[in-house]
């Protein structure tokens, strides 16, 4: 039901949806859900390796942004008929190192995929969230409220053979990614 109410194919802010809600109906309309923290991203780079690592890319990724375009459409469509995406890009970064500019870069990639997607009929939902950036006059009191607040994260873990992805949502059951190579060998 959720995802009726959403274009097909659309990059927008994640605003009142939730992340967990997203998962739920992307799995009851049988779609890939792809999620990505950029909680600790800080540059082009840092964001484009947690992309990967988080969408389970080949290792042949070249972090750039023509290279996540290919992997988000040629690859996965020369592997045969897909049921849709929802891809979720949690807290983009906002700072000197990851600019606006920067920002509407990496979501210009997402929207070409999604019209990519569109030309083949095959629903493409993106939804993105910005990180509060931390002003420099942040008082100490303000700074130390934050470290006492964080939840502690446990270190990524490696990615099983499964093609499940250990470092989506440590309370969420395991997912497998449209871009894990070795699922689809197997699968052949």
């Amino acid at each position: 039901m959720l995802l009726q109410t959403v274009r097909p194919n659309i990059v927008q802010a994640i605003r009142a949806y939730r992340v967990e809600d997203l998962m739920q109906a992307a799995d009851a309309a049988g779609q890939h859900f792809l999620y990505a923290n950029l909680t600790d991203a800080q540059s082009k780079q840092d964001v484009l390796e947690k992309i990967a690592e988080s969408f389970l890319f080949p290792s042949h990724f070249g972090k750039n942004l023509d290279a996540l375009f290919d992997c988000m459409t040629d690859l996965v469509h020369r592997s045969g008929a897909q049921p849709g995406f929802v891809v979720v890009l949690e807290q983009l970064p906002d700072n000197p190192r990851f600019d606006r500019e920067a920002r509407e870069q990496l979501l210009d990639v997402f929207r070409d995929t999604a019209d990519f997607w569109a030309e083949r009929r095959i629903p493409f939902r993106c939804f993105y969230s910005f990180a509060v950036a931390r002003s420099a006059d942040a008082s100490a009191w303000e700074r130390v409220n934050e470290v006492v607040q964080a939840p502690e994260r446990p270190a990524p873990k490696a990615a099983a053979k499964s093609g499940a992805n250990p470092n989506f949502g440590m309370n969420m059951p395991m997912m497998s990614s449209a871009f894990d190579t070795a699922m689809w060998i197997n699968a052949a």
